[in-house]
């Protein structure tokens, strides 16, 4: 089913990633967007996004799933972590060799040197690496804002050998000049550890020494360097922010479970951070629950964790509340999963998790909001369709149905089930008619409504509105129906589209309405219309699929009934043993006498048809 444009106001306006699905599920494009709703919007208006590649991926679009975050940053490297795990054929410019840029330092060398790199999976060698930096530009501004901090060797191992003097970045205060005999291996050694705490996030003593300087150079009148001092503190401040929420895991294998509840609905949403990067984001709705929370997030711990649904177990699981069995949970936990470690639940209050556990339930809160606005609207529209046909019941459940037939032969017919506005393919059925060999539709779906109707007054199992793919004739079909086998409490109406005429533009979709003459019209881009085309369209889609499997089984058996000698049980052994005429035709001999009931006769039969 084709994605409606119309729900674009239900999605989240927060920063965030989307998922675009094509209807078998599959993830053909991931993007990210400071306004969610905003820029999912610009797909679907005039003008508005003209990268060639638009009209395809909007034509093959079936679903749309989100990722709310705090900042833009954090949706920019959760966009990568997705792409490189999903491949989307629509993110085909995005994908290159390369990833997202790092800085790198190997402690184990004999003079470490500070480096920008772009890794390609899990680093093999010994240097520890910070970032990734959301831009290029933040981590050379925080590399150079580290060769002013820390005056490390920037020249590679070669040069680092051949030179015999000092480089310009000496007399910089940029190197202390290792290549020379300059420095100690001690003073070195203590700018690499000072390096990588800085690195690691300890900034703030630097930061409070260079205020202290900043303090003392404007005392003096000193205005200039105190500028300097400043500049160099604010740019520490942005260049720090760079770490984001997503590498606050601190690289351990962390779920991170949020929770939101109204009433009775409760959605559970599921962050996944493996060696301290988001890789993937679930949502779990459930309704009608009765149990406390503590309950309802044991229950879906246990069962989301459970040897069946085959979830990995983390390090640790971080929980919006304390639960009173958190070690009881663990040691089951521990033997689902005996190869695992044993599995910490906390609830954090503050620092770094607390952080991972409020983006979680930022999740869950915006997931549950647009899935409530979702079915809100489909309420919405339930209620417009039945003041505007007018209908005697609100229509909980709709059923469609539709006739398909060529030339009379084979008459099929098929009936679609939406209930709440969502359609329900459990309850699609399929029929062929029976005794009729001529092409009449009124025949056929007299037929069909009377054997679902029957069966309905049997099971008490009622539709509240009957769509009839067709026009006054169809709809006075239904009517004879439902007066023969007094029903009286079922709507009907027909939905016919009207056929383009040389001063009209497009083609008009028409409701016709019991005792009304004229048919009723709906607005071209009307809800109503779009939604009463998709029941209409799942049914016409569903009989012609079923006409043509019929169809082609009725071809295959009428040609085997033309082989003289082979009657209905002869028929059906060798349909069932070879699936169609034409394996049946290229069988040799002696798999052929393997059936039961072939005789010599038949095989010599089988064989002329088959030259």
């Amino acid at each position: 089913m084709p994605f409606d444009p119309k729900q674009l106001d239900l999605y989240p306006s927060d920063a965030g990633v989307y998922i675009m699905k094509n209807g078998e599920g599959k993830v053909i494009y991931v993007g990210k967007a400071n306004s969610l709703q905003k820029r999912l919007k610009q797909y679907f208006l005039p003008g508005r996004d003209l990268r060639a590649m638009i009209p395809l991926l909007v034509l093959e679009l079936a679903s749309i799933e989100t990722v709310v975050v705090s900042t833009e940053k954090e949706a920019l490297l959760l966009e990568n972590t997705f792409i490189k795990k999903y491949q989307p054929k629509f993110n085909v410019l995005l994908k290159d060799d390369k990833t997202y840029i790092s800085l790198s330092i190997n402690p184990k060398e004999a003079w470490p040197r500070l480096k920008l790199v772009r890794l390609k999976g899990k680093p093999s060698n010994d240097a520890l690496h910070f970032g990734p930096y959301t831009s290029a530009v933040s981590a050379k501004q925080t590399f150079e804002l580290m060769a002013k901090l820390f005056p490390l060797r920037q020249c590679s191992d070669e040069e680092f050998k051949r030179r015999t003097r000092p480089c310009l970045l000496y007399s910089m205060k940029k190197c202390i000049a290792p290549c020379c005999g300059l420095c100690s291996k001690e003073e070195y050694a203590t700018y690499v550890e000072s390096a990588i705490e800085f690195l690691k996030g300890g900034s703030q003593g630097i930061l409070d020494h260079l205020t202290k300087e900043m303090e003392k150079a404007s005392g003096a009148l000193e205005f200039e360097k105190a500028g300097s001092l400043l500049r160099t503190i604010q740019q520490i401040k942005h260049v720090t922010q760079e770490t984001t929420i997503f590498q606050k895991s601190q690289e351990k294998n962390v779920d991170v479970i949020g929770f939101y509840r109204q009433a009775d609905q409760v959605l559970i949403s599921l962050l996944a951070f493996r060696e301290g990067t988001l890789i993937n984001s679930l949502t779990f709705p459930f309704s009608h629950l009765i149990d406390e929370e503590e309950d309802i997030l044991s229950s879906f711990i246990l069962q989301h964790y459970s040897l069946e649904n085959k979830a990995p177990l983390p390090e640790e699981i971080l929980t919006p509340l304390s639960l009173t069995n958190a070690k009881e949970i663990a040691s089951v936990l521990k033997d689902f999963h005996p190869k695992a470690k044993l599995c910490a639940l906390t609830c954090p209050k503050k620092g770094s998790s607390k952080d991972l556990l409020d983006l979680a339930q930022k999740n869950a809160r915006s997931s549950f909001q647009q899935k409530a606005d979702i079915q809100a609207s489909k309420e919405k529209i339930l209620s417009q369709l039945s003041e505007l046909l007018p209908l005697n019941r609100y229509p909980k459940r709709i059923e469609c149905f539709d006739t398909s037939n060529l030339s009379g032969s084979h008459l099929v017919a098929s009936s679609v089930v939406f209930i709440d506005g969502e359609e329900d393919k459990k309850k699609m059925r399929l029929y062929h008619v029976k005794g009729i060999d001529k092409p009449d539709d009124y025949a056929a779906l007299h037929q069909v409504l009377t054997r679902r109707l029957l069966r309905a007054k049997e099971e008490d199992d009622f539709p509240d509105l009957l769509i009839i793919d067709g026009g006054k004739g169809q709809l006075g079909i239904a009517l004879d129906v439902l007066k023969e086998l007094e029903i009286i409490h079922v709507d009907v109406v027909s939905l016919v589209k009207e056929k383009g005429r040389h001063d009209k533009g497009l083609t008009l979709e028409k409701i016709c309405i019991p005792g009304k003459a004229e048919p009723i019209s709906l607005p071209a881009h009307s809800p109503l219309l779009f939604f009463l085309q998709r029941i209409r369209d799942a049914a016409h889609k569903q009989a012609i699929s079923f006409y043509r499997k019929a169809h082609e089984k009725k071809l295959v058996s009428s040609k085997v009934d033309s082989i003289p000698g082979i009657g209905p049980i002869k028929k059906k052994r060798l349909l069932q043993a070879f699936g169609s005429l034409s394996n049946i035709l290229s069988q040799s001999e002696e798999a052929l006498k393997k059936v039961q009931g072939i005789t010599s006769k038949d095989i010599n039969h089988i064989k002329k048809i088959s030259k």
